[in-house]
């Protein structure tokens, strides 16, 4: 067909028009896209972690992250600075004279993420859910000595125990199990053990999206009971690898790095001096500390064990080791938990010529031309076991070694895997070992459920005290205690004979860290070592 010369300047006018359009079209709605995706994420707080948040089931345990049930799911009661115990999903509380039943005024403002009213029925049937699978919650003390779940009323539950256990409201307060899954949430058969239907809770947050092993969304509740939060949205993005963390954080892509061991010290330390950030150290969370097995018998003696407390500087240690993060600890367990402040222990300091002379009393001795210290033609020999996957673990078993080679003392030190060190612990096959304290809500009491618990290494390792059944007895006889003056001295005298006898040796506070972008402000650590630290936070626009 001919087209002649005006035909064909048409189309291609009209052509030309038409491309134009299209371009400016897609560049509308591209505009577009990126507006409302800089909306989108305009009040969004976007943080690592190094693991998928799990199923978030209220009532198991891993791979469900604590960080993000406590997003989702709330307490009746909450644990607060200094071990106070505050009213949360419970406006209040009342406590038998003999200890035994707990009743529960519940809120009455509450309603779950999909509008269902928290009330007692709902608390009962979680309670009762965990109570099917006690088994898998035995770890929690208050859990066994359940008798009896009651509904009084719309608005009061009663909880009966078997015996006394003071401990109960302190454990009311942590992570999991015992928070509250709304109806909808619940399998048919009720158990959810298997799995929940949806994640339903009362708490601040609402699971908007989740790609598994990359990423997870929580959108605010804008129905919350509480104080709402200031951010719109939190997105976890996985991120396994530290490094890589690092490297997100530095493009901006992160806005806070939180949590322990989620950042390389050091790597930590440099990006605060470049003055481009803000960052916060907690209040210790736990105490690290070396169990030393005294059925061994090399460390049987009381004054072995305190000379190679003696034998090492603990304020230099953990000062190069950990870049000043973490503190040197002088007691057992950090002072900041309930019942700890009051501990009359005098700490051990660094003293190499004390820690030589205990050795010469405890008949050690140290021949000319030798560099390890005999008796009875045994060699002052030990072993040292420490997770090979915790670099400071690592770093410290390194110093030790050294350290205590200047005191005669030969320590191998060797890396095992978490999953062997925890079982070599619990069947008393080690000589010294790492261990680190639950932290708060769980201590004191959990810590010396576990020493006075046999198959766990820290009935063995107090195996030679004279007065373990003393110590083993009023360990059982604290959580039964009513009267809170009676209990604080057996707490002082428990830690105090525990130190003293030298079979754990406090080491460093382990605290937590966070580094956050310049925007972000009123960041705070939660005093519940597993809450989120998301209330109160904010992005300046």
């Amino acid at each position: 067909m001919f087209i002649n010369k005006n035909s064909r300047s048409i189309l291609l006018i009209t052509a030309l028009i038409f491309v134009l359009s299209t371009v400016l079209l897609g560049c509308t709605n591209a505009s577009e896209n990126a507006s409302v995706s800089n909306n989108e994420n305009d009040n969004m707080l976007t943080i690592s972690w190094p693991r998928d948040v799990g199923e978030m089931n209220p009532h198991v345990y891993n791979p469900s992250q604590l960080i993000a049930q406590s997003m989702v799911y709330e307490p009746l009661v909450s644990y607060q600075n200094g071990g106070e115990l505050k009213p949360h999903l419970a406006e209040s509380w009342d406590i038998s004279e003999d200890g035994k039943v707990y009743t529960f005024h519940l809120r009455q403002d509450v309603k779950f993420s999909d509008g269902a009213n928290f009330n007692a029925e709902i608390v009962k049937k979680n309670f009762d859910t965990i109570l099917n699978n006690a088994e898998l919650h035995s770890w929690l003390g208050f859990i066994s000595k359940i008798d009896q779940t009651e509904v009084i009323d719309e608005n009061t539950f009663k909880l009966t125990l078997t015996e006394p256990y003071y401990p109960t409201i302190q454990e009311l307060a942590v992570v999991r199990p015992v928070r509250f899954l709304g109806e909808a949430g619940f399998p048919e058969d009720g158990d959810t053990s298997k799995g929940v239907v949806e994640p339903i809770g009362t708490g601040p947050w609402i699971l908007e999206e989740h790609k598994a092993d990359e990423y997870a969304i929580y959108k605010r509740n804008e129905n919350y009971w509480g104080e709402l939060p200031k951010v719109e949205k939190i997105k976890i993005k996985i991120i396994p690898d530290a490094e890589t963390r690092v490297l997100a954080f530095e493009k901006g892509e992160l806005d806070l790095i939180y949590g322990e061991g989620v950042i390389n010290l050091d790597a930590f330390k440099q990006l605060e001096t470049t003055g481009n950030y803000e960052t916060s150290i907690s209040e210790p969370v736990a105490a690290r500390q070396l169990v030393i097995n005294t059925t061994k018998e090399q460390l049987s003696d009381e004054r072995v064990r305190q000379a190679l407390h003696y034998g090492f500087n603990k304020e230099a240690m953990v000062e190069g080791i950990t870049s000043g993060l973490e503190e040197k600890a002088d007691y057992i367990l950090p002072t900041n938990f309930p019942y700890t402040s009051e501990i009359d222990v005098t700490p051990i300091q660094y003293d190499v010529e004390k820690a030589k002379s205990l050795l010469d009393e405890a008949g050690w001795t140290l021949s000319e031309g030798k560099t390890v210290r005999e008796k009875d033609g045994q060699p002052l020999e030990v072993e040292l076991m420490y997770n090979a996957e915790e670099l400071i673990q690592k770093a410290m078993a390194e110093t030790l070694q050294s350290e205590w080679a200047a005191i005669g003392v030969k320590l191998n030190i060797v890396g095992v895997e978490l999953t062997d060190q925890i079982q070599r612990f619990k069947d008393n096959d080690f000589d010294i070992n790492f261990f680190s304290n639950y932290g708060a809500p769980y201590d004191p009491h959990t810590f010396l459920n576990i020493v006075a618990s046999e198959g766990f290494g820290f009935n063995e390792a107090i195996s030679a005290y004279p007065n373990k059944d003393e110590l083993i007895q009023q360990m059982k006889e604290v959580p039964q205690t009513t009267d809170e003056k009676e209990r604080q001295q057996l707490y002082s005298s428990i830690l105090k004979s525990i130190q003293d006898q030298g079979a754990i040796v406090p080491i460093s506070y382990i605290k937590k860290v966070a580094i956050y972008q310049k925007d972000v402000t009123n960041f705070t650590f939660p005093a519940n070592r597993d809450e989120h630290p998301f209330t109160g936070i904010s992005i300046e626009q």
